[in-house]
């Protein structure tokens, strides 16, 4: 499996968990934990691809977790800075497991996948 397929393989299923959290650090949003659980597997699955490309192309563990990280990071902020109808921002709720994907994402695709076929000349 390529660096970038395990990477949106990964960051989906990350995905799903990092939505379900909200269950746990904001439970007043449980009426709306379905589009918040679909919209974290898309940030994951995008944060994945991206991750996972760099993964092909930097072969470097302290730069691949140093990447997920600020990807996951700022995909998340960039949904934390919706206000809610509230006006309040959910920043640590968001931001928080959101960078932990983007780690475990970075890692794995450092260790695993690039399973390339190579060719006999």
């Amino acid at each position: 499996m390529s660096k970038t397929l395990l990477g949106i393989v990964i960051g989906g299923v990350l995905g799903i968990f990092d939505g379900l959290t909200a269950l746990l650090s904001a439970p007043e949003v449980r009426p709306a934990i379905v589009g918040i659980v679909i919209g974290s597997t898309i940030k994951g699955v995008i944060a994945g691809a991206l991750i996972g490309s760099f993964a092909k192309r930097v072969r470097s563990l302290g730069a691949g977790l140093t990447f997920g990280l600020i990807v996951g990071a700022f995909l998340a902020f960039i949904i934390a800075a919706f206000p809610q109808p509230s006006g309040e921002h959910y920043w640590w709720q968001i931001m928080l497991p959101g960078s932990v994907v983007g780690l475990i994402v970075g890692y794995a695709t450092q260790q695993w996948g690039g399973g390339e076929v190579r060719r006999a000349a």
